[in-house]
């Protein structure tokens, strides 16, 4: 009994870390993290200048930068940062052409696969489209002593409808803060 337990436990496991729809893109390290940092300041919230065109898009991604790296130990400093992140977003709204095959194993295979041929029927059009919204969550982290990019970062992911945009706004948060994490350490 213990063994099927397991394998049911490992099974939603792998199930839940397959499903992930948003994926992160590591660009422009220009360097590699020579120290600790100890403190940062989010550009946007003291510039006043929004990487959402929704405030409360704007305000979800802002307080949650700040939450992962205030509970990672780094002090939020306006005056004389360790590190200067920066947000931004595209979204990009997309149309998704989906075919469907009326016939999807015709013929008599062995004997005369041309036999009930769908194209020689000219079956009706079994095409539909899809409208979604293509969303980029872009960070930059920048290091004011070298004046260098340290990074940049881009959660991108599918939004299928209006309700899901907050979710994933904030599982792409939590995956950028998970993957600035594995490349400090």
């Amino acid at each position: 009994m213990t063994q099927i337990k397991k394998l049911i436990i490992l099974s939603l496991l792998l199930f839940g870390t397959a499903c992930s729809s948003i994926e992160i893109f590591k660009e422009k390290t220009e360097f590699k993290p020579y120290k600790n940092y100890k403190s940062f300041v989010i550009l946007n919230r003291e510039i006043g200048h929004k990487g959402f065109p929704d405030d409360y898009l704007d305000a979800l991604v802002s307080d949650g930068l700040k939450d992962i790296f205030e509970n990672q130990g780094l002090v939020y400093e306006r005056e004389k940062p360790d590190l200067i992140i920066r947000y931004t977003s595209n979204e990009d709204k997309r149309q998704k052409e989906i075919y469907n095959n009326l016939y999807p194993m015709w013929g008599y295979r062995v004997w005369d696969p041309w036999m009930y041929d769908p194209r020689m029927y000219r079956p009706q059009d079994t095409g539909s489209s899809r409208n979604y919204e293509l969303m980029q969550l872009i960070v930059d982290f920048i290091d004011p002593s070298n004046e260098k990019m340290l990074m940049s970062l881009t959660a991108v992911s599918e939004i299928h409808n209006p309700k899901e945009k907050n979710r994933k706004v904030m599982k792409s948060v939590e995956k950028i803060g998970e993957t600035y994490l594995q490349h400090i350490k």
